[in-house]
């Protein structure tokens, strides 16, 4: 993907994800925390599934099935997850904005051609409908945020043979943010960073993230998320900041940056 070294100093994208998704705290302070930031900022919402699709799975009889931890998505579950990521819980993200009075607009990878993709191939056994991002045409965006608005996205993406797929939303959020080059990506979390000594670390280098992985510095379910903000910046994101809510507003958080920002 070619990406401007020169980042749009006034795009943040936030990527939420099922964790936060799930606590009725966070959708609590979610609202009056986006009308916060947007009044200085264009802000973009990307979005997970938490819960839900597994729960729908469940009451439509349909099995979860994964190869290497990678979750299989057939016909049956990508119409499940197309129904509650671009239905039910984009929906309910745009409704819980536009009621703390962000002008919040909902769509998908699909919407504008928005994000495209390629099937995505394992080794080890077929992962049904799961995309792979290739490109990004960020157009629809740029409209609606000249135009004021905050688009929520929807990782449902389409594919090059036409089908929609499913996608991994912190990829999505990359290369949306890449795309745009937006100055900071901020994948939304339950801590205020990346802890060291039980206080947040405010820079990791690209370098010093993957050693500190292979140290055991970062553990458990840190590690998920400081390789995504790896990945945000191996695609030309200038900053992929880990951090909880208060941080995005106060600036806090861990900032995964390249080596030579």
């Amino acid at each position: 993907m070619n990406v401007s070294p020169i980042p749009d100093t006034n795009i943040y994208v936030l990527k939420i994800g099922g964790r936060q998704l799930d606590d009725a705290g966070f959708l609590e302070r979610l609202g009056g925390a986006v009308r916060e930031l947007h009044r200085a900022h264009k802000v973009v919402i990307v979005h997970g599934g938490g819960k839900a699709i597994q729960t729908w799975q469940e009451r439509l009889g349909l099995e979860p099935r994964y190869v290497e931890g990678l979750r299989v998505t057939d016909e049956d579950s990508l119409d499940v997850a197309e129904a509650v990521l671009s239905g039910l819980i984009n929906k309910r993200l745009v409704a819980l904005l536009l009621n703390a009075g962000v002008p919040a607009v909902g769509l998908s990878g699909v919407d504008g051609g928005l994000v495209r993709v390629e099937k995505m191939w394992h080794p080890l056994g077929d992962l049904g409908r799961v995309g792979e991002v290739q490109e990004v045409a960020p157009r629809v965006i740029h409209t609606l945020l000249e135009s004021g608005h905050v688009p929520v996205i929807s990782p449902i993406s389409i594919g090059s043979d036409g089908l929609t797929y499913n996608v991994n939303a912190d990829h999505v959020a990359a290369a949306v943010a890449a795309a745009l080059r937006a100055e900071r990506l901020y994948f939304i979390s339950d801590v205020p960073g990346v802890l060291v000594a039980g206080q947040p670390v405010r820079a990791l280098t690209v370098l010093q993230a993957d050693q500190w992985i292979e140290e055991a510095i970062i553990t458990g379910g840190m590690i998920p998320k400081v390789r995504s903000a790896v990945a945000a910046v191996d695609a030309g994101v200038p900053q992929a900041i880990i951090t909880n809510l208060d941080g995005v507003l106060k600036g806090e958080g861990t900032a995964v940056v390249s080596a030579n920002f």
